[in-house]
């Protein structure tokens, strides 16, 4: 598809349902006891797989729709067949965790593209745990059987919320206690979830820690604020932009998931927080977004786990800025749905950016010469969202190799993207 151009922006969005928490409210509510109701729910394939997942083994769920879920926990049993996760990385490494703690064998599985992504990482802790988990090599499909599990301290090696959040869920059902350390502070969605509803989950001195009780997880009813991954791009369209102004609804902001906001501060970019409030322990607000001139900047180590997600877009935003922009030490793009931070880098010199990938770090030069090429997505829903958005820019000829792969994270992307230049044009 070729994208159309924006000189101005304006009107009201509302991004989806926050991937990361629907995820996890999915499987808090499928353990706990009773009927609960989550609204607001991201209605992309990822959560549709951990659904599918839940279901297989026991939990009632209803059809998975923006209008609401209704779920009715049990005790999970062993599935018929082979668990298959999809695309989904989240589903795959959280759903071992909370495998871990049941009796029973079960696989996991998933399409080409997980099965080629790193599982090692969570399986090694769960192991220490006292998981039994068959493997070849570092990735799906595994089969893992749980069962009595022993408490453990854990020093994690890399930054990653889908690690702890695993070592988590583990220690939640396998009711033992569990304390993770990080290099840096990944997003803690999981830990928030916990606290909102009771579970015994505490700060020790930069830890992680919880701690098992003997009472059962309550039902409960929770709506999910939107994805700030996805209203990333959003905002990054506003920005582009030549004038007018864009409100985007109900965004998450959890410090642990705003760091591209930070990073766009720097860079002369400010959107501005509004109505901020709380939606079952995370903080909520709605954006103004407002075109602006970028400047350069440096992404340091400690800041990619709190925009790992929005490096694509926050490159092809420092394609549009003045200098040189560095990321540093953004190797795990190697390892999400595509090879993330190599396409980046190449797509980028394929539309006329200098762009390369020195080591670990990613190097942006800005220019003021329109875009124009092709993109290989790679069917990478966040490669095609931000591609999408660089074409936008005045005198741009941005063709993406396809779409589909959207409906991932934000199946109305190009319909909202569409939408927010439709609402001003004359």
């Amino acid at each position: 598809m070729t994208v159309s151009k924006a000189r101005r922006v304006g009107g009201v969005v509302r991004p989806p349902g926050d991937k990361s928490i629907s995820h996890r409210v999915l499987m808090v509510a499928a353990l706990a006891r009773g009927k609960s109701e989550l609204s607001g729910l991201l209605t992309g394939d990822d959560v549709k797989s951990s659904a599918r997942v839940l279901r297989e083994l026991g939990a009632e769920i209803s059809r998975v729709s923006e209008s609401g879920v209704r779920i009715s926990g049990s005790r999970l049993h062993a599935p018929r067949s082979r668990l298959n996760c999809g695309n989904s990385g989240t589903s795959a490494r959280l759903m071992l965790g909370i495998l871990a703690g049941q009796r029973f064998e079960a696989t996991l599985t998933g399409d080409a593209s997980l099965r080629r992504r790193p599982m090692r990482r969570v399986t090694e802790p769960l192991k220490q745990m006292g998981a039994d988990i068959k493997e070849k090599g570092d990735g799906l499909p595994l089969t893992i059987r749980g069962g009595k599990l022993r408490g453990l301290t854990y020093t994690s090696p890399v930054a990653s919320a889908q690690v702890k959040s695993a070592i988590l869920f583990a220690g939640l059902t396998g009711s033992v206690p569990v304390k993770i350390r990080e290099p840096y502070r990944s997003r803690d969605h999981t830990e928030r979830l916990f606290a909102h509803l009771g579970l015994g989950i505490h700060d020790d001195h930069g830890a992680i820690s919880y701690q098992p009780s003997a009472v059962s997880i309550p039902a409960f009813q929770l709506s999910v604020p939107g994805d700030p991954s996805s209203a990333a791009f959003l905002v990054g369209a506003a920005i582009l932009a030549q004038s007018g102004v864009l409100t985007i609804e109900n965004v998450g902001v959890n410090p642990t998931r705003t760091g591209f906001l930070v990073a766009l501060e720097r860079m002369g970019a400010h959107v501005e927080r509004v109505n901020l409030r709380d939606e079952g322990g995370e903080p909520v607000a709605d954006l103004l977004v407002r075109p602006a001139t970028l400047t350069a900047t440096e992404v340091t180590a400690a800041e990619i786990p709190t925009l790992v997600d929005e490096v694509p877009i926050l490159a092809v935003l420092a394609s549009r800025a003045r200098g040189a922009t560095v990321f540093r030490e953004v190797g795990e793009l190697r390892v999400k749905e595509s090879n993330r931070l190599e396409l980046i880098a190449a797509n980028l010199r394929g539309l006329g950016v200098r762009a390369e990938v020195l080591g670990n770090d990613l190097h942006v030069d800005g220019t003021e010469k329109p875009p124009r090429g092709r993109v290989d997505t790679a069917s990478d829903h966040r490669l095609a969202m931000a591609f999408a958005v660089l074409g936008t820019v005045d005198g741009a000829g941005v063709k993406l190799s396809e779409q589909k792969s959207v409906a991932i994270s934000y199946p109305s992307f190009f319909t909202d993207l569409k939408r927010i230049r439709a609402d001003v044009q004359t």
